[in-house]
């Protein structure tokens, strides 16, 4: 199966942005991809660097936004991973990633889980950690393990994943560099960024997909100079061979050719799910074992 992720910076607005994503769709079906994951909160500016009470209108679109991007996907007929800004009810939000169909129909949502509340990551402020669990979107494709961001973190949430019968796991991120960290900082940071989650794809004997923003992106706060997002998406097979990687300052399009077939037979000769132990795995549920 032929699979794009697009890398993309932000063009200044909604309408510019959305224009150059919906073109690279375009191209990334035309050359036969039948699977399209795009970056977190892919349709703005990355608005959670400061805490604006008035970003909150960025969400009233949920609605008619849902709807676009059903047309995108049956127009260019491929199943479309999108990540947008949810208004549930007056003041309850979620950062959610809606999966659509290649007829259009929406296939399923996951609501992102953890919730980072850092310096020019103040998604707390924003987002109501979400309530559906760690449930795979079943699609024409294959069951997709779909989570977000800061999730990539968390080997219980790819774990729950895949004993869930996810296919695959699938990253749509927002992740950079303040630009006054030290270049050794910064490529620590970013290593650690991979070396987790490829010991997902290992760990599970999935392919792990992230695609990640690009671009410097100012604070409009005052409080800091603004966040240059590092790019570098990628893919990695269930062994954690690499089979893509983008750069980390262009807009692009990361094509790769899953072989589907393929994780059955690395769980054939590391049978992970088979030795697990979970009969000793009570204390997972505690905050900390004193």
């Amino acid at each position: 199966m032929k699979v794009a992720m697009i890398q993309q910076q932000y063009h200044g607005s909604k309408e510019e942005t959305i224009k150059q994503t919906i073109s690279m769709i375009e191209d990334a079906s035309q050359n036969g991809s039948e699977l399209v994951v795009l970056q977190e909160l892919h349709q703005t500016y990355y608005f959670c660097q400061n805490e604006s009470v008035d970003a909150f209108d960025l969400a009233l679109s949920w609605e008619d936004d849902i709807e676009f991007w059903g047309k995108v996907a049956k127009k260019n007929s491929v199943v479309l991973v999108t990540s947008l800004f949810e208004k549930r009810a007056a003041g309850l939000y979620h950062n959610t990633a809606v999966v659509f169909e290649k007829d259009g129909t929406v296939a399923g949502k996951y609501r992102k889980m953890h919730i980072p509340d850092d310096p020019g990551y103040y998604e707390k402020f924003y987002f109501t950690p979400g309530d559906m669990g760690f449930e795979p979107i079943q699609t024409s494709i294959g069951k997709l393990g779909v989570l977000v961001c800061w999730d990539q973190w968390y080997p219980e949430a790819a774990r729950l994943m895949a004993l869930r019968g996810a296919e695959m796991l699938i990253y749509p991120t927002a992740i950079g560099w303040f630009e006054a960290d030290a270049e050794d900082e910064k490529q620590r940071q970013r290593d650690a960024w991979i070396a987790v989650q490829r010991g997902h794809s290992v760990a599970n004997g999935l392919p792990v997909l992230t695609v990640n923003r690009v671009g410097f992106e100012y604070d409009d706060s005052g409080v800091l100079a603004g966040t240059k997002f590092w790019g570098n998406s990628f893919i990695f097979g269930p062994q954690g061979e690499l089979l893509a990687k983008g750069s980390e300052d262009k807009e692009e399009i990361l094509y790769c050719e899953l072989d589907m077939k393929r994780s059955e037979n690395v769980r054939r000769w590391w049978p992970f799910l088979r030795d697990r132990r979970i009969e000793n795995y009570g204390d997972l549920t505690k905050r900390y074992i004193d």
